[in-house]
């Protein structure tokens, strides 16, 4: 280990108050020596804003923000579900995408109602997951991991969570929710990025 690395951060402020997200990014991470704290977890923490135009601008936008709040080197990732049938919907919008209040039911609904007349072949979609790591002297390291896959017609599994009982890998013939943690951990467009996080 050279001395720069040595001098590397391992402890980082996750900008989410998702607690699936942190148990995923905190396992895909652990074996770097990477550990997470949650920015929900910290006294008067606030959702950081997702109100740019494309999904590295709104994982910048969360990353400042945590390290803003907590002068720690902050990870923010943002992810978009790309259907190519709906000319590439909801992408940046994912999370929002049955409205402002939406949770993951209301979201897989309105996907699923606005792709009910599109035959199977043309169901193509893909996850993009775009993360970033800030530092106090501003540094920033950029990643990206892409899934490939299609939607199905109805939800299956109970794994996982946004998109992901939706979301059926071909090559598998199951969906994200129908995978195990690790199964998902291994190949996820979240995995991916946090691999490329890490070199």
């Amino acid at each position: 280990m050279n001395a720069s690395a040595a001098r590397a951060p391992r402890a980082f402020v996750l900008a989410t108050f998702n607690r699936g997200k942190l148990g995923e990014l905190s396992a895909l991470l652990a074996d770097s020596g990477i550990t997470l704290t949650a920015l929900g977890d910290l006294p008067g923490a606030v959702s950081p804003p997702e109100t740019a135009a494309t999904l590295i601008d709104n994982a910048r936008e969360k990353a400042r923000a945590a390290l803003a709040f907590s002068g720690r080197p902050a990870i923010a990732d943002d992810t978009g579900l790309e259907v190519d049938a709906l000319g590439g919907r909801p992408g940046v919008h994912s999370a929002r995408y049955a409205g402002p209040e939406a949770d993951d039911a209301r979201n897989v609904a309105r996907l699923l109602d606005e792709l009910r007349a599109v035959e199977p072949a043309r169901r193509t979609a893909r996850f993009r997951t775009v993360m970033i790591a800030c530092f106090p002297d501003g540094a920033e390291i950029v990643a990206e991991g892409v899934l490939e896959g299609v939607i199905t017609s109805g939800p299956r599994g109970t794994g996982g969570f946004g998109y992901d009982p939706v979301f059926e890998l071909p090559a598998l013939d199951r969906t994200l929710a129908e995978l195990s943690a690790a199964e998902k951990n291994g190949l996820s467009h979240r995995a991916r990025a946090a691999i490329e996080l890490k070199r």
